[in-house]
Parts: C-alpha cells; structure tokens; sequence
C-alpha cells in the first residue's frame, strides 16, 4: 500500500513545486522606483504613477511600485548629484537635468534627443494669479514693478518656478523690442517688490495663498486649479500679453538604473508619459499635452497665449544659467541693485 502511494505523493510533491515555481517569479518581480521632481508635480504623479503601475503589470506581468521626491527643482537635481538614487528625473527645465551630465556624469550629454519633444511631454505657462476682482488692477508684467504692488515670486536661484518668472518678465521686454537695458530695469523693479524669496513653488504658494502675504502670485497655470481647490476660490488668474513656455523636460537617470538593473522599467516609465493615458492625466493636471487629440478635448482648459521659448528668446538653458543665473550673473547684478 505505502508503496502504491509513492507515484502518487511524488507527483503531487512536483506538481507543488511547480506552481510554487510559477508563483516566485511574480513575487519576485516587483521593481521599485525613484522620480525626483521638482515642488508642484505630486497631484499629476500621484495619479500617474498608479495608472503606468496597472499599465505595466497588464503588459508585462511585472509589479511596479513608484517612489516620489520633491521640492526646488535645482535642489532636487543636487540632491541626486550628491547620491539621491533617482532612477528617473522629471523636471521644468533641462538645465537642472544638463548638470547631471556636465556635473554628476549621470547622464549622457544628449540625453534631451532620446525622446520625442526634445523629451518633454507636456508644458505650461507662466501666468498671474491675484486676488478675487484683481484690486490692484494687473494686466500684465510691467504692472509687477508698480510701487505699491507686492509679488510674490519663489527664489530663481533654486526653483524653476521663480527662473521662469524672471525669464517671462525679461523675456516679454525683449520680444516687444524693449532692448537688455529696458528688460533689467523691469526686473529689477519687480524684484524691488518681492518681500521674501521662497524656495521653490509651493512655498511661494503658501506665501500667498494661507499666509495672505502679497498681491500677485508668479506661478504656473497648472498650479492655478490646485490653489484654487485647496485654499478656495478667492483668486482669479492672469494672462500676460505674452509669456514663457515651461517646457517639462524627463530623462533616465543612466548610472543609477545600470546599477540598480531597472533600465528598462524605468525608460518605459517615461515612453507612457507620451501616451493618450499619459496626455490625458496632464490634462485633467492643468499641464498642457503635446497630443494634438488631447488638447483639442481639453482645449476650454488652455485659453489661447502667445509664448516664447527659452531656446529662441535666451540661445538655451545652457547660456541662460551661466549669462542670468550663475553666481554674479545678470540676476545677481539685477537683485544687488534694486531699488
């Protein structure tokens, strides 16, 4: 009898491990990422990250937790620098992706040409948010340099949000013909009337918006919505005339995800950035899609605005960090001497 059962107990024994064998793998599959950001992505990445998780767990079988980080853009970037093990960098504006390369030797030289739209999926735009009737009557930049206007602008020496505010302003001034000269005294009187320098975005949002300090919040459309949903609706935004684009640049953090084994999760990570589920999540975030077929759903959403980009107003990141931004450059020339 125990020797008829032997067959039996034995195949049964297989047929265990075989299905445990079967199970491990997916056990075993789960990959964990890190996306260092900067301050005002976390609503649109606590809604993608999930959607791209179910994505690849349908496509590939593989279970994906995504991981976030936070804060001034230019502190983000330095923090990976300095060892922070970003397997992706998601940011708006590639010089604080170019010093993973120049600095961190991170990253290929040409990691902006790796993905479509110079690897920006989305964008928004600078605009001005003021509070409810707009009282101090704000139409557009020159009216930030009004005595009596108080801005609240974050620091453009550690937030992009702030380094677009200061490009936009200067920006504006050059594209009407206003010449350099015309362009610093405008920014100068603007940055006369910021009585403090936040961090990054969403201090400065705190700033305006709970702290009831200043007139006119420099900010994001995409922030728009989320000011106005967490702190009420006692504001109304702004188009200047004319803007800045704030293209949102992303890029594989190459050394990290070679070390980790964790390349290919993470460059499909960003390739679904592309997607009509990834246009549409920025969308429904305020960023503004590259899909043609999004943004015509969501075009109520994006009023009309005539933009600039940095590349053709200012010859590119690169020249603006070392011309504006560097330490004594035209921003600190400018700030030094405000009135």
């Amino acid at each position: 009898m125990r020797n008829s059962l032997k067959p039996l107990l034995t195949r049964r024994a297989l047929g265990l491990a075989a299905a445990l064998m079967a199970v491990l793998p997916l056990a075993q599959a789960q990959t964990t990422l890190l996306n260092v950001s900067y301050d005002v992505t976390r609503e649109f990445y606590k809604e993608y990250n999930p959607a791209f998780a179910k994505y690849w767990q349908r496509t590939t079988k593989e279970s994906v937790v995504v991981n976030q980080s936070h804060g001034g853009s230019s502190k983000q970037a330095n923090s990976v620098i300095e060892g922070l093990a970003a397997d992706v960098i998601t940011m708006n504006q590639a010089s604080d992706i170019d010093i993973l390369a120049t600095r961190g030797k991170l990253i290929p030289a040409d990691w902006a040409k790796r993905l479509p739209d110079n690897s920006s999926p989305n964008s928004s735009v600078t605009v001005l948010l003021v509070r409810k009737g707009n009282p101090k009557k704000i139409v557009d930049w020159v009216d930030l340099a009004r005595p009596g206007v108080s801005v609240i602008i974050p620091n453009p020496k550690t937030s992009g949000n702030g380094r677009y505010t200061y490009l936009a302003a200067y920006g504006a001034v050059v594209k009407r013909g206003g010449g350099e000269a015309n362009a610093r005294a405008l920014v100068r009187g603007i940055f006369a009337n910021v009585p403090v320098l936040d961090g990054g975005g969403r201090a400065a949002t705190t700033t305006f918006a709970q702290r009831q300090i200043g007139d006119v919040l420099a900010t994001f459309e995409s922030e728009v919505p989320l000011i106005k949903g967490e702190f009420g609706g006692d504001f109304d935004v702004v188009y200047p005339n004319i803007t800045v684009l704030a293209e949102n640049p992303v890029s594989v953090v190459d050394k990290v995800v070679d070390k980790k084994g964790t390349r290919k999760q993470a460059e499909a990570y960003l390739k679904y950035l592309w997607s009509d589920e990834g246009q549409t999540i920025a969308a429904r975030h305020h960023l503004r899609p590259r899909s043609a077929k999004v943004l015509q759903q969501f075009a109520k959403d994006f009023p009309p605005v005539k933009t600039f980009t940095v590349q053709e107003t200012f010859g590119g990141w690169d020249r603006v960090q070392k011309e504006h931004f560097a330490d004594g450059g035209i921003y600190d020339q400018i700030f030094a001497g405000r009135r």
